[in-house]
C-alpha cells in the first residue's frame, strides 16, 4: 500500500470533515483516534475515500510517507500536550506536527520551544469556518517556522476556502502568530454576533415579525454588511420548530456559552493595554446571559421602562443598520489594533492586510467589507486604526448621528446595548481631543504624588503639585 500524504488525530466532526476535505483535493489520508472504534466507523461509512485507518499511534505514524504531515485535532490544553508526547519517540527530524485546535498562542509558543531540539517541525494553525467550512474549504492561520509552512503549503492552499482564486491561507508569521491570530479572530466573532443580536432586541422591542426581521437581514446581505453571519441570522427567523410549530428563535433559552477565545481576547487586551471595549462588552454580555435565574429575579426587583418603540420601521432600520455598520468597524478597528501592537511586542511580522483577505472566504466573520480593509492596509502598511483609512473615515462620518439616535433610543426603552453603546464610547473618545485624564492625573497626585505632565510643557517632564491637606473624621 503506498504511503499517505496526510494524517489527522482527533475525529470529532471537525476532524472528520477536514479528513474529507484534504481527500477530496486527491491526498491520500491517514486517520487515528484514541477510541479506535470511532476510526472503524468512521472510514467504513467513507469506503470509497481514499483513507487509511490506524488502531495504533506507531500503526499511524507508519503509514505516513516523510517528511511526515500530523494535524493533531483534539481539545486544546493537555489533551493535545499529551498526544504530541506520544508522537515524539515515533516520528524523525523534518516530520511535521500541526495543532489545529484552538489553543492559547503562549501553549504554541512553549511547545514550539520544547520541539525545536527534537528536529521535528511545529505549526500552531488556526482553522475558522466551523463544520461546513472544514468540509468544504475554512481559512487557515498558520504560525510557526517558514520551514514548517513551506512543507504544508500545498495542502491547505489546496483545502481552504479561494475568493477570486486566491487560496484563504497565508503564513501569519513565526511562533504563535498563527493561534494569536485566530484568538483575535474569534474575539472580533464574539463582537459581530453581539452587535447583530442587540439590532434583534431592538427589532423585537419595535414590534417586527421574525418574517419582517428575516427580510431586513436577507435585504443586509446585498449591501455593505453582507457577510456570513448576516446571512444565517437572516435564516435562523425563518426556520419552523417540529415539536411546537413556533419558530425555533423564540424557543431558544437566552443563555449563551463559549469556549474560551473571546475571554482569552480580553485577557490579552488588558495584558497589553490595549482598548477592545466592543469584544470585552460581548464576553460580558455571554456571561450576563448565563445568570438566567438571577436575571429573572431581578427582573421582579428592579424598575425600569417597558420597550416600546413607535418610529416608523423603515426609518428605524436605517438607524439600526447605520448603528451595526459603525460599530462592526470598531470591533475589526480594535482587533487589528491589537494583532498590530502584540505583534510588534513579538516581532510577528504581520500583514494585516494579508490577514484581512484570508478571512474574506471560509471563516465565520466573513464579510464584504474586509475587502475595503485589505485595500486600506495595502494603501498604508502603517494605518494606525482602521477607522483612519479615507473609506472608513467617511463610514464613521455618515453614519455617526443614526448611530446616536439607536444607542439613545435604547437607553430611554431600557434595552440593554452594551456592545453599540461601547463602540460608540471609543469612537467618541478616541476622536476626542482632550480627554478628562487631567483631573484623573490630578487625582493620582494629590492621593499618591504620581505627578502629571503639563500642556505648556514639553512632553515626557512631569511635574508634582502640594496639594491642600484633607481633614477627614
Amino acid at each position: 500500500m503506498s504511503k499517505s500524504d496526510f494524517g489527522l488525530i482527533g475525529l470529532a466532526v471537525m476532524g472528520q470533515n477536514l479528513v474529507l476535505n484534504v481527500e477530496s483535493r486527491g491526498f491520500q489520508v491517514s486517520v487515528y483516534n484514541r477510541t479506535t472504534s470511532k476510526m472503524e466507523g468512521f472510514v467504513a461509512e467513507n469506503p470509497d475515500k481514499n483513507l487509511v485507518g490506524a488502531k495504533t499511534l506507531e500503526e499511524f505514524v507508519e503509514s505516513l510517507a516523510q517528511p511526515r504531515k500530523v494535524m493533531i485535532m483534539v481539545q486544546a490544553g493537555g489533551p493535545v500536550d499529551a498526544v504530541i508526547e506520544d508522537l515524539i519517540p515515533l516520528l524523525d527530524k523534518g516530520d511535521l506536527i500541526i495543532d489545529g485546535g484552538n489553543s492559547l498562542y503562549t501553549d504554541t509558543e512553549r511547545r514550539s520551544a520544547y520541539l525545536e531540539p527534537t528536529g521535528l517541525l511545529f505549526i500552531g494553525t488556526g482553522v475558522s469556518g466551523g463544520e461546513e467550512g472544514a468540509l468544504k474549504g475554512p481559512s487557515i492561520m498558520p504560525g510557526g517556522p517558514k520551514e514548517s509552512w513551506e512543507v504544508i503549503k500545498p495542502v491547505f492552499e489546496a483545502i481552504s476556502a479561494k475568493v477570486d482564486g486566491v487560496p484563504c491561507v497565508t503564513h501569519i508569521g513565526p511562533g504563535g502568530a498563527g493561534h494569536y491570530v485566530k484568538m483575535v479572530h474569534n474575539g472580533i466573532e464574539y463582537g459581530d454576533m453581539q452587535l447583530i443580536c442587540e439590532a434583534y432586541q431592538i427589532f423585537k422591542a419595535a414590534g417586527f415579525t421574525n418574517d419582517e426581521m428575516a427580510a431586513v437581514f436577507e435585504d443586509w446581505n446585498t449591501g455593505d454588511l453582507e457577510s456570513y453571519l448576516i446571512q444565517i441570522t437572516s435564516k435562523i427567523f425563518t426556520i419552523k420548530d417540529e415539536e411546537t410549530g413556533q419558530a425555533v428563535i423564540d424557543v431558544i433559552m437566552d443563555r449563551a456559552g463559549q469556549k474560551g477565545t473571546g475571554r482569552w481576547t480580553v485577557m490579552s487586551g488588558v495584558e497589553n493595554a490595549i482598548v477592545i471595549s466592543t469584544i470585552n462588552a460581548a464576553v460580558e454580555a455571554r456571561i450576563l446571559s448565563s445568570k438566567k435565574a438571577e436575571r429573572v429575579a431581578a427582573s421582579e426587583k428592579f424598575e425600569g421602562p417597558a420597550a416600546k418603540i413607535d418610529l416608523d420601521k423603515a426609518e428605524l432600520v436605517k438607524k439600526v443598520k447605520d448603528a451595526l455598520y459603525a460599530s462592526k468597524v470598531v470591533s475589526y478597528a480594535q482587533g487589528l489594533d491589537m494583532m498590530q501592537k502584540v505583534g510588534e511586542e513579538h516581532n510577528w511580522g504581520l500583514d494585516l492586510g494579508s490577514i484581512a483577505r484570508i478571512w474574506r472566504g471560509g471563516c465565520i466573520i466573513r464579510a464584504r467589507f474586509l475587502n475595503r480593509i485589505t485595500e486600506a492596509y495595502e494603501k498604508n502598511p502603517e494605518l494606525t486604526n482602521l477607522m483612519l483609512d479615507p473609506f472608513f473615515n467617511e463610514v464613521m462620518n455618515e453614519t455617526q448621528q443614526n448611530w446616536r439616535d439607536v444607542v439613545a433610543l435604547a437607553v430611554s426603552n431600557g434595552i440593554a446595548v452594551p456592545a453599540f453603546s461601547a463602540s460608540l464610547g471609543y469612537y467618541d473618545s478616541y476622536r476626542c481631543e482632550r480627554l478628562p485624564a487631567n483631573l484623573l492625573q490630578a487625582q493620582r497626585d494629590f492621593f499618591g504624588a504620581h505627578t502629571y505632565e503639563r500642556i505648556d510643557k514639553p512632553a515626557g517632564e512631569w511635574f508634582h503639585t502640594d496639594w491642600p491637606e484633607v481633614v477627614t473624621d
